[in-house]
């Protein structure tokens, strides 16, 4: 499972909080959490990288 947004702003798209706590709780049990958050695309800087080499 993906996602873009912080568990914070799961509210703004479900109404019910109670509900975004459990299903929070649930997604996390047990589950490997990578935050992969960073400035510049990996994808972009290879399509560059690639681009220069050609």
């Amino acid at each position: 499972m993906t996602a873009n947004l912080e568990f914070s702003s799961w509210t703004d798209l479900f109404e019910n909080e109670i509900m975004v706590a459990a299903l929070i709780d649930r997604v996390t049990f047990r589950s490997h959490m990578l935050h992969m958050n960073v400035k510049d695309s990996y994808r972009l800087e290879q399509t560059i990288l690639n681009g220069k080499r050609g």
